[in-house]
């Protein structure tokens, strides 16, 4: 499977070499090979000659434009990442820039802490893109059996990133293996049949895989969000399905895109409520809210067992469907904390 390292080659694009030149020196000390360009016929015979990662495309360039060249690189060299750079915000723009392809867009003057916050994400979705398609490519001409084995395989190298990018922050670490070991329990007690615990677990497993689109600055924020930063965390529920959807079922890519819906049916934008949810969703909903309640994050401690029961069944009925509290409850507290202790 293909990986994004920091040997990979960045692309900067733009007219003028007081912007380009120091932003390719702080990027070299950070270990990434660049190449500059000025204009964008200049860019194209770079990407040419040189396997390139990531294109800096500067949104205004005299004969033509970033925007341009974004289409003649997506066109061309379809696996390379491309960020937008631009002096001023012109909302117009941006969405045409990422409507034609683009991952991201950073402001001049640049800071360079959120270049490489920027970098790094464009850089995961690319790894995640390439996969998807070394994937699909591998599955080309094979017969059923080993297609089913090869997903088997794809969607663990995906649990295998999730992991990864948990475990380098102490406030999510574990999270997606805890929120799949309560969701099995709560389906074990439901005498759920083992055949269909199998899509259960693995969208338990990846029911925050979208979270690698998000701003880790706004996602480990100290403080409350604003409505702004909520509304793109809350994206990940819209973006992990489009990671998973070649090679995962509807039952997996469901759990993914509805386990922050409620019961009553009260979140932004739900069409479903009640018994319209799926019930791996119900049981994710509560499962991944119930670990979350009990971990600590940068803004609260975590809260008891106790008292987290307690808040589980003052939201029966409105968060959670009452069938799955009421099971839930019954389990034997030593075993919920077993898995609370899960790292």
């Amino acid at each position: 499977m293909t990986t994004a390292t920091k040997s990979e080659t960045i692309l900067i694009v733009d007219d003028e070499e007081p912007i380009r030149r120091p932003l390719k020196r702080m990027l070299t000390k950070k270990g990434y090979p660049c190449l500059e360009a000025d204009c964008a016929n200049q860019a194209m015979l770079r990407l040419d000659e040189n396997s390139v990662a990531l294109a800096i495309l500067d949104v205004r360039m005299p004969v033509k434009s970033g925007i341009e060249l974004l289409s003649d690189i997506k066109a061309g060299y379809p696996d390379t990442a491309v960020i937008m750079a631009t002096a001023v915000i012109e909302p117009e723009v941006i969405i045409q820039c990422m409507k034609n392809g683009a991952l991201d867009y950073i402001m001049k003057p640049f800071e360079f802490d959120k270049v490489i916050r920027s970098m790094e994400i464009a850089l995961r979705k690319r790894q995640l893109a390439m996969t998807l398609k070394d994937f699909q490519d591998t599955l080309k001409g094979k017969v059923d059996e080993q297609a089913t084995e090869i997903r088997r395989l794809f969607l663990a190298s995906i649990q295998s990133l999730v992991f990864a990018l948990e475990s380098k922050d102490k406030y999510t670490a574990g999270h997606s293996r805890r929120v799949s070991e309560f969701t099995l329990i709560i389906a074990h007690y439901m005498g759920i049949p083992p055949e269909e615990l199998e899509d259960i677990r693995y969208g338990a497993l990846l029911h925050d895989v979208g979270k690698i689109a998000i701003d880790p600055d706004i996602q480990n924020k100290p403080g409350k969000l604003t409505v702004d930063e909520y509304e793109h965390i809350m994206t990940h529920a819209t973006v992990g399905p489009a990671i998973v959807k070649p090679i995962a079922n509807q039952n997996i890519i469901d759990i993914i895109h509805y386990h922050h819906c409620r019961f009553d049916g009260r979140s932004k934008d739900q069409t479903l409520t009640g018994a319209q949810i799926p019930l791996g969703v119900r049981i994710v909903t509560l499962a991944d809210s119930f670990d979350a309640m009990t971990s600590e994050r940068p803004y609260r401690k975590g809260l008891s067992l106790d008292a987290a029961l307690r808040e589980v069944i003052r939201c029966t009925g409105s968060q959670f469907d009452p069938e799955i509290v009421d099971v839930f409850i019954r389990i034997p507290q030593r075993e919920i904390k077993a898995i609370m202790a899960l790292q």
